[in-house]
């Protein structure tokens, strides 16, 4: 079974050399926060160590919709309704 690179951008290159910017554009990462995933390979390895300061990477045995990673990032509600209230 693959694996694959789960790889979200912390912080912006803003500021940084191009080199940095370009490789960002070439992960697929544009905004911070948005994460993408990458099968397991020296070369995507060689990109994240270029901009390892700038990312957050896990290793995860399948990659996630976009739907699921939006769902995974939403909070709870903090509250639950256990029934209904009575209508007087």
């Amino acid at each position: 079974m693959s694996s694959y690179f789960r790889i979200t951008l912390m912080r912006s290159a803003i500021g940084l050399p191009s080199k940095s910017a370009k490789v960002l554009k070439a992960l697929g990462l544009r905004k911070r926060m948005s994460t993408v995933f990458h099968p397991v390979s020296p070369a995507v390895a060689g990109q994240i160590m270029r901009v390892k300061e700038l990312i957050a990477v896990s290793e995860v045995d399948k990659p996630l919709s976009k739907t699921e990673v939006k769902m995974e990032r939403k909070p709870d509600a903090g509250f639950f309704v256990e029934r209904k209230a009575q209508s007087a």
